[in-house]
């Protein structure tokens, strides 16, 4: 897999935002305003590594400051640069508008192979670059907060948050100048998994109206569904995991660097998962065919594809040979704008990326307000749960005069703790979303994808706040 040419994935971008503004009634010039990135930090800073000084290339985009803090994460990888930065902070924007998540959007970015170094190196790198990024105002608990993303995860946000401490000893609110932290430093339980989880609330979502199924020939349930993931790092790892165990689908091949692995009887994803941790890659995984061209399997016939890699996958190349007729964009830029047209003409449903993988930046909402109230989700209210759990259930056993099945009692018992309570509230802010983004697309004729339907959506509110509150 390749990440493909950045410039054309901003192009992609904006020529999708385009077709939305198209359909929208704008004041004129704002749809220029909505589209282009504020700002944009470049930055080159030196480190001394192995008795050498190496000089690192970084970026910090803001695409819009309509509502602050502005979010979104740091990735590292050899193919990151300035077109790449800003169009994942110009899908930031888009993706917290439609599942109404108060922040403006932003990206990072710093050339380098993190395998290439260890721990200590990157942790030195890593303390350095939010140095940087700390000297002209590009993370603030207020301003910009970073998250995780490809390269990066709850380790390197626990440097970057102690950093931003050591450097504001007196900010209170220290904790919240990034999310996806490790427990321990303020994270949230839930943080880690919730753009897999997300993707599969997405795909909930498609699931609860069957007319949409029909039209691409599919029904039923999830359970015994083919799907096939391409990327098993941490989205496409959790959300294939959680589609298997505990929807019942059946995860037939997994694309990784190295090809595939395939197997119609459906993998077991955690053993899949074990084995590239051990061996690097799934070839020469023992419960399934290696298949050497890995792009290839994006075209095998399956119910659902979810690219959960890079960026520019699924191309005005290959698009007519996506046999697939449900694709969820877990990662980023999957589907070219030309790609789009090709399945969408050919009567495919396409779950944009902007809501598909929006379950990241939602959790890390929670996260954050949690940093900024100084109180862990559910210490207040979990033992009255409890206590009104136990008085209903005495209630049912005195009116039954019986005893409540085991089952019963314990789903009454369900804690109102924090783990509950986020996934409760990301379930419930994916549904609500979904239905907006259904709504736009099935009542009006010139909306001809949910793609479509989730821009205008998140423009309207956009351009809302610009024509009421902007300065």
């Amino acid at each position: 897999m390749t990440a493909g040419n950045a410039s054309g994935f901003l192009a992609s971008v904006e020529r999708m935002i385009g077709a939305a503004i198209e359909r929208t009634d704008l004041p004129p010039g704002l749809g220029d305003v909505i589209r282009r990135c504020r700002s944009v930090y470049q930055v080159r800073f030196p480190v001394q590594i192995r008795g050498e000084w190496r000089v690192f290339h970084g970026w910090r985009a803001n695409h819009s400051e309509h509502r602050l803090p502005v979010k979104g994460g740091i990735r590292y990888a050899l193919e990151v640069d300035q077109d790449e930065v800003e169009a994942l902070a110009t899908l930031m924007t888009f993706k917290c508008a439609v599942v109404e998540v108060p922040f403006g959007g932003s990206k990072g970015g710093l050339r380098i192979d993190p395998r290439a170094y260890d721990e200590e190196e990157l942790e030195t790198i890593t303390r350095r670059f939010t140095i940087e990024l700390d000297r002209q105002g590009y993370i603030s608990p207020s301003q910009n907060v970073p998250a995780p993303d490809m390269g990066t995860g709850a380790r390197e946000m626990g440097w970057i948050a102690d950093t931003y401490r050591m450097l504001h000893p007196d900010d209170i609110n220290a904790a919240a100048c990034v999310t996806g932290k490790p427990l321990e430093l303020g994270g949230i339980r839930g943080r880690v998994e919730a753009t897999g989880r997300g993707v599969q609330y997405a795909i909930h979502a498609l699931f609860s109206h069957p007319e949409d199924l029909k039209s691409v020939g599919l029904e039923g349930k999830l359970e015994g569904k083919r799907v096939v993931v391409q990327g098993l790092g941490n989205v496409g790892y959790h959300a294939a995991k959680f589609l298997e165990e505990e929807d019942g689908a059946k995860i037939v091949a997994i694309i990784e660097r190295d090809g595939a692995i395939v197997n119609e009887k459906g993998l077991p994803v955690q053993r899949v998962h074990d084995h590239m941790r051990e061996h690097g890659g799934v070839k020469g995984f023992p419960e399934g065919k290696h298949v050497a061209d890995g792009a290839a399997v994006l075209e095998m016939e399956c119910d659902i594809l979810i690219p959960a890699a890079l960026e520019e996958q699924i191309t005005r190349d290959n698009a007519a040979k996506i046999r697939a007729p449900v694709i969820v964009e877990a990662a980023n830029g999957p589907v070219t704008y030309e790609a789009d047209q090709i399945l969408r003409e050919a009567g495919k449903i396409v779950i944009p990326d902007m809501y598909a993988n929006a379950g990241g930046v939602t959790v890390s909402y929670f996260e954050w307000t949690k940093n900024l109230s100084h109180m862990r989700y559910g210490r207040m209210g979990r033992r009255m749960m409890e206590m009104r759990s136990e008085t209903a259930i005495e209630l049912l056993e005195t009116m039954l005069k019986q005893k409540v099945p085991a089952a019963l009692k314990s789903a009454l018992h369900t804690e109102a703790d924090e783990l509950n309570l986020v996934r409760s509230g990301l379930y419930d802010t994916m549904r609500d979303a979904y239905e907006q983004i259904r709504e736009m697309w099935r009542s009006r004729k010139d909306v001809p994808d949910l793609r479509t339907a989730a821009y205008i959506v998140a423009i309207e509110k956009i351009a809302h706040y610009y024509t009421h509150y902007a300065l």
